[in-house]
């Protein structure tokens, strides 16, 4: 540097006049604008050349940003530079640079490296980066990359964001290891906004940080030949994880975001509306989230092996809204929310939705979803025969109130159960479920007693058994004697008078039997009952 105070370049820097604007520009804290007015020849994006008039070399902005001139009296110094062509490579890394930073509409020769520097803002919006190189980078305020297109993935392993990540509108290309972004272990003090993002690779947050919401609103994740499009084991969201649609800042869809970081453009396809899209994998397993986990409008295209697996998440609300994925498997094992909100259409067919221990408390359907839709959700859930499921949504809708729903259920865990049980048994237990409905429905009882009550007095009226000590017998009465057969335990003084034979005998044993049937499916029905309550 040149003496202090005196705020010229060193001379052996030998600054071009881009340079040089550059350099003043960062002593009073304007900013140094090198578009030449055409959109076209301006777009980072694009394909037109930039000349040597729009070249800043990397090292020259390192010097700036870590040794920089003073400011001029009465300013305060930053780098905000416009429609730059950068070259070589920008490193800092290490470094703690103190100047607010924006670099908006530039072009980068080589990687950029922020690898454990400190800033107080960075923003880098609407650049083409062939990467970013920033693991244990730590920022007091916002990190930005709104609509930057990354050729070669964004690295943020253990950075610590002070405020607000935002990576909406950007397009990131996988490295060499298949991944676009790697952030594990990074921490974001507010919001993760990466609304309407595309990533083409593995987006990596294991054991990252949310301290207010994270949102995809809009995005599409694509990883086909890879095993995941978004790896995060045991994130923590503090609010809500938007995996939802985006749009307009005027639609429905729209989000909080305000221009020009926030979603300003119409989606692709001309819609007012863009969903969110996973192609490949998603893995949330252990995950714990403050407020919801929203899947409304998600669009999730797998293969047969891959897999949305959400095992042991942890959240008060669950909104299962999405489009019903054709192949794969949803993966809700050991999963524990409290409100479960969806659809029937969205949920996946036999032997594609997996969730043993999965627990909820209250059932909260958006549109029609019927008590045997619901059954199919947990026969689907069940390719082979496990309780849980039965009894978890049968305690749901008990808790709500829906007691008949809760039975209904609970009879068809146990024709399910029966399938898997050895012949005699199953035999059994078609009986029960043909006479009393395995005792959940005891008026079946009443109405079998009834019918076969007339049965045998109409029998027994034109069968008069002798009496079995003559003289002793009390007066014949074919409704006492058939209802006294009909009803163990009671004794009504007529079954023992009398000695049927030969036919009358078979129909009194008949009716023996089956009022012992009726009894105990009824007090197994009662007694499976007050367990559950």
């Amino acid at each position: 540097m040149t003496e202090p105070g005196d705020g010229d370049a060193p001379a052996d820097l030998q600054l071009t006049s881009a340079e040089w604007s550059m350099w003043q520009a960062f002593r009073n804290g304007s900013t140094c604008d090198l578009h030449i007015g055409d959109p076209a020849r301006d777009d980072p994006h694009g394909q037109h050349l930039w000349g040597p008039e729009r070249r800043v070399r990397g090292r020259v902005v390192s010097l700036l940003l870590l040794d920089g001139p003073p400011a001029q009296p009465g300013r305060v110094s930053a780098l905000k530079l416009t429609g730059a062509y950068i070259t070589d490579t920008l490193d800092v890394a290490g470094g703690t640079i103190q100047p607010f930073v924006e670099l908006r509409d530039c072009r980068f020769e080589a990687e950029v490296r922020l690898p454990e520097a400190r800033f107080t803002t960075l923003r880098l919006m609407n650049c083409a980066i062939p990467r970013v190189e920033a693991a244990r980078l730590h920022t007091e305020g916002d990190l930005h990359l709104p609509r930057c297109v990354v050729q070669s993935g964004i690295r943020l392993t253990d950075a610590h964001i002070g405020t607000d990540l935002l990576l909406s509108q950007t397009v990131v290309h996988k490295d060499r290891q298949g991944r676009s972004i790697m952030a594990d272990g990074m921490t974001v003090a507010q919001d993760l906004q990466a609304e309407m993002m595309e990533s083409y690779g593995e987006l990596s947050l294991r054991g990252a940080t949310v301290g207010v919401s994270l949102s995809l609103r809009g995005s599409r994740l694509s990883n086909p030949f890879g095993r995941r499009a978004l790896n995060a084991p045991q994130l923590t969201v503090e609010r809500t994880l938007y995996l939802t649609a985006a749009g307009l800042a005027n639609s429905p869809f729209s989000s909080s975001a305000t221009p020009p970081y926030g979603i300003a453009h119409t989606p692709s396809r001309g819609t007012r509306m863009q969903r969110f899209e996973c192609e490949g994998g998603m893995r949330l397993d252990d995950g714990r989230f403050g407020d919801a986990v929203d899947f409304e409008h998600a669009r999730f295209i797998m293969e047969s092996d891959q897999e949305l697996s959400l095992r042991r998440i942890q959240t008060p609300e669950l909104r299962f809204l999405g489009e019903r994925p054709q192949r794969g498997r949803v993966i809700l094992s050991g999963a524990r929310v409290v409100n479960l909100v969806d659809k029937s259409a969205s949920w996946p067919g036999l032997g594609g939705l997996w969730m043993a221990g999965f627990a909820y408390e209250t059932l909260i359907p958006r549109g029609h979803f019927p008590l045997a839709l619901r059954l199919q959700w947990v026969a689907a859930a069940t390719p082979e025969y496990a309780p849980e499921p039965y009894e978890m949504l049968a305690t749901a809708l008990r808790r709500s109130g829906e007691d008949a729903d809760a039975r209904e259920v609970l009879l068809a865990k146990q024709r399910r159960r029966r399938e898997t049980l050895p012949l005699a048994a199953k035999a059994w237990g078609v009986l029960q479920d043909w006479t009393v409905a395995y005792g959940y429905r005891p008026g079946r009882a009443a109405v079998w007693m009834a019918i076969l009550w007339a049965i045998g007095t109409v029998y027994f009226s034109q069968n008069q058994p002798p009496p079995l000590k003559p003289g002793e017998a009390p007066p014949w009465n074919p409704y006492l004697y058939a209802l006294d057969l009909l009803l163990p335990v009671i004794d009504l003084n007529q079954g023992a008078a009398w000695k049927p034979s030969g036919g009358a005998q078979w129909a009194a044993a008949v009716l023996i039997l089956a009022g012992w049937v009726l009894a105990t499916t009824v007090a197994a029905g009662a007694s499976r009952l007050l367990r559950r309550q």
